[in-house]
């Protein structure tokens, strides 16, 4: 049996699915794995491509938003930004 490697740029192919996994990394309330999912949207718009929007440069941001990434919120929001996206907040509905 041969396994591949998974990632997860690769199956972001529109807005609805950078919603969806945003969506769903906001919900596990963890912060680790939002910018895991940040980065992989990320991949899959490009690296190289958005560092360079943002003036970064391309290792820089990839260190940020991996696994043990801590980038700062300026970086997270410059990100989400030029991927057409905003943060907002919403009142959490009781369960």
């Amino acid at each position: 049996m041969e396994l591949f490697d998974w990632d997860m740029a690769d199956h972001i192919n529109n807005k609805e699915d950078v919603v969806a996994y945003l969506e769903a990394a906001l919900e596990e309330n963890d912060t680790e794995t939002l910018f895991e999912v940040i980065g992989a949207i990320a991949r899959s718009k490009g690296m190289s491509m958005l560092a360079n929007e943002l003036g970064l440069s391309r290792e820089s941001l990839y260190k940020s938003l991996s696994h043990d990434g801590n980038p700062s919120f300026n970086t997270v929001s410059k990100v989400l930004d030029n991927l057409g996206f905003q943060l907002s907040i919403r009142q959490k509905v009781p369960a």
